[in-house]
């Protein structure tokens, strides 16, 4: 057997379930199958291999899904592919194979199921890996950082319980104004080459990753920059999106068999830690730029956000949205919640009027990094908070945001009874960077660090 072509990649991962991802290679004429084989940190005895066909539609990717795990649990796994010398093998007679797996030893953990223990996680987004040529340009760049959040999470006092990338995790636009990517194959390159690189691998392979898109993983503000002739540009960037980042995530469900369901009518979902829950919204596909119906997110998803905002038990709620809730920038703000300000105060309403506590809106997108706190002048019960993460590498050509940048002296709405008002909790990162987040009974400590892995900056947030 071979080592993974990408991957292996840890998804969607509950007390007694993971998703696995790896890619293999096609072979001209010939049968391909990816296989792997698990067993808990200590035992001696491996798993029966559990096998694949790969498939030339979907480039040789597939998830594998391993059920009736034991909570809170060190699992080791060894993944790879191969291709029978014999053309009529199906799934079920390659694992009377005398294969020879690879030696590489993965490791992931199962998340605990007791409720109130304290849980952690790694934030980051807009990952920049330049391409020219297919090949990547100063490819370490773009993967150092990985390095330091691996260090971080092997020496952590609070385990890791999962890595969100909240966006921009590939350029497919990284050529826009020369050469702009809009083929498939192409497309699929760069998310091979983005996702193969060495301290990304590592930690994606052992740290259960949730991921969502943002705009660069089809073109730079889109939908607002969507020309006549995008159309093919759309088909293939979400497909390939698909591939390789929802493919792994909660969005697909299970079937009775065993397996996911292929199809995939929507990108936003949720997922549960304990008394902590995460809703990742789709802020990016499903928008609405008419006059009549301004909406960021399309009614469903809306409707579905504000009944898990008031309905979830959860003691604390993170809503992901790729692009800012807040503060709004001073100029370039229209690609985010700044041109949606209706469903943005609908929203902040819904949370406010139901008295709903300990909400963290977490973002990324503007290639800064804070956090800030949202009062409202007429109840002193409401408090909501965003974490926003950017970026994991930047490019040379693109600025950082400063304190500057942001709207910071003027209320952000202002609604006939009240207005709402918002403060930094920590000054603007204006480097690359990462957020660390522990979550324990009674606070939220976010924790900024540079891509050497030093701290930056540490706020610590009151639960209520």
């Amino acid at each position: 057997m071979f080592k993974p072509t990408v991957g292996p990649i840890i998804g969607h991962t509950t007390p007694h379930h993971a998703r696995i991802f790896l890619r293999g290679e096609l072979q001209t004429d010939a049968l391909v199958f990816a296989g792997l084989r698990y067993r808990r940190s200590g035992d001696l005895r491996w798993s029966s291999g559990v096998f694949v066909q790969l498939a030339s539609t979907r480039d040789m990717c597939e998830v594998f899904v391993l059920d009736d795990l034991a909570a809170d649990t060190q699992y080791e796994y060894q993944a790879g592919w191969f291709s029978p010398m014999s053309p009529v093998h199906t799934v079920e007679t390659v694992q009377e194979l005398p294969l020879q797996w690879p030696r590489d030893v993965y490791r992931f953990r199962t998340q605990p199921s007791i409720t109130t223990v304290p849980r952690a996680y790694i934030v980051g987004s807009c990952r920049y890996l330049r391409m020219t040529g297919g090949s990547p340009v100063l490819p370490r760049l773009g993967d150092r950082i990985f390095a330091s959040i691996n260090h971080l999470a092997q020496r952590a006092a609070t385990p890791i319980n999962a890595l969100l990338m909240t966006g921009d995790q590939v350029y497919i636009d990284d050529l826009n104004f020369v050469a702009p990517d809009r083929e498939y194959g192409d497309i699929l390159s760069k998310y091979r080459t983005a996702f193969s690189q060495p301290h990304i691998a590592r930690l994606m392979a052992s740290l259960s990753t949730y991921m969502i898109l943002d705009d660069h993983e089809i073109e730079d503000n889109w939908p607002a920059n969507r020309g006549p002739d995008d159309d093919h540009l759309y088909k293939n960037a979400i497909a390939a999106y698909e591939l390789y980042q929802a493919s792994h995530g909660p969005a697909h469900e299970v079937l009775e068999t065993g397996g996911l369901d292929g199809r995939l009518e929507r990108y936003w979902y949720q997922f549960t830690h304990g008394d902590i829950e995460w809703f990742v919204t789709d802020s990016r596909t499903r928008r609405n730029l008419s006059a009549a119906n301004r909406r960021i997110l399309d009614e469903q998803q809306e409707q579905a956000l504000c009944d898990w905002l008031i309905n979830s038990p959860a003691r604390v709620k993170f809503v992901v949205t790729s692009v800012m809730f807040y503060p709004d920038r001073k100029r370039m703000g229209g690609d985010a919640w700044k041109a949606f300000p209706e469903q943005r105060l609908r929203l902040l309403e819904t949370i406010r009027t139901h008295c709903i506590r300990n909400v963290f809106f977490v973002s990324g997108d503007v290639h800064g990094s804070l956090t800030s706190r949202l009062t409202h002048s007429e109840d002193p019960d409401f408090e909501v908070h965003t974490i926003v993460s950017s970026p994991l590498c930047n490019s040379l050509l693109l600025p950082y945001a400063r304190a500057s940048t942001f709207i910071l002296n003027q209320p952000l709405a202002r609604t006939a009874t009240g207005d709402y008002r918002h403060e930094l909790t920590s000054r603007v990162i204006s480097q690359d960077n990462f957020a660390h987040l522990v979550v324990d009974i009674d606070q939220v400590r976010v924790s900024f660090h540079d891509r050497e892995g030093g701290l930056l900056q540490s706020t610590r947030i009151t639960l209520r």
